[in-house]
């Protein structure tokens, strides 16, 4: 190996400590299967698929990531786990905007190993996913990584607990109030018919009574569906 490619490999690697975890409470762990915290991974394919899961969770709440653990909770274990870290570690550093500050534990199975890739809620967001033409921006929804739409990436960027953000109550917003009572949720296209402007107009009102905690944003089909918030009813 040429001295550049060593260096190259070295920056990506050596970022493994043996877990604390006892196999019995990995198990347990396991048992509870993929969620919005809790995503499985025979093994990691490329930088940039590993890199999709490392930011969907990133602009989510956080999570964990375990490779050698099959679709089923099967913990099949990887035969060497520092092809898996290089690649971890590449697509966290490389591929994730801003890079992403991943801890990585490994766990001894037999004649394999498992990692667990604990990955944090990002201080600030979104954090994005480097592609060939634009940049992409995916969050947890339940057990999947999805795309977010471009209201949930506006959320993001103003922040879910933004304090100091206020609304006015008037007629664009008693006709909202009205429509969520009766059908319980709107989309932006929606709204935008509903009160007559257009849907950059419509998302702006909806994103900033979103901010105000009135409303919860989620994304539905690749859709975002707002609706009273939960922690305001």
């Amino acid at each position: 190996m040429k001295k550049e490619e060593l260096d190259f490999y070295l920056q990506y690697s050596g970022s493994v400590e043996v877990s604390s975890m006892s196999r019995y409470d990995l198990k347990n762990l396991i048992a509870t299967g993929e969620s919005s915290f809790l995503e499985f991974k025979h093994r990691v394919a490329s930088p940039e698929k590993i890199a999709k899961e490392i930011a969907a969770f990133c602009n989510t709440t956080g999570g964990t990531i375990l490779i050698g653990v099959a679709d089923n909770g099967e913990m099949v274990g990887v035969e060497s786990y520092m092809e898996e870290e290089f690649w971890i570690n590449q697509a966290a550093k490389e591929v994730c905007i801003p890079e992403v500050d991943l801890r990585i534990e490994l766990m001894n199975i037999g004649n394999r190993d498992i990692l667990i890739v604990k990955v944090p809620e990002a201080p600030k967001k979104p954090v994005y996913l480097k592609g060939k033409k634009s940049r992409k921006v995916f969050i947890r929804q339940e057990d999947e990584s999805v795309l977010a739409s471009d209201e949930y990436v506006e959320m993001l960027k103003l922040g879910e607990e933004e304090e100091g953000v206020t609304f006015e109550y008037g007629e664009n917003e008693q006709l909202l109030f009205r429509f969520l009572k009766e059908y319980s949720e709107i989309t932006v296209e929606r709204f935008s018919k509903l009160i007559n402007v257009t849907t950059y107009r419509a998302a702006k009102i909806l994103v900033n009574l979103v901010s105000a905690g009135v409303l919860d944003l989620f994304e539905k089909d690749g859709v975002a569906h707002y609706t009273f918030s939960k922690k305001s009813a």
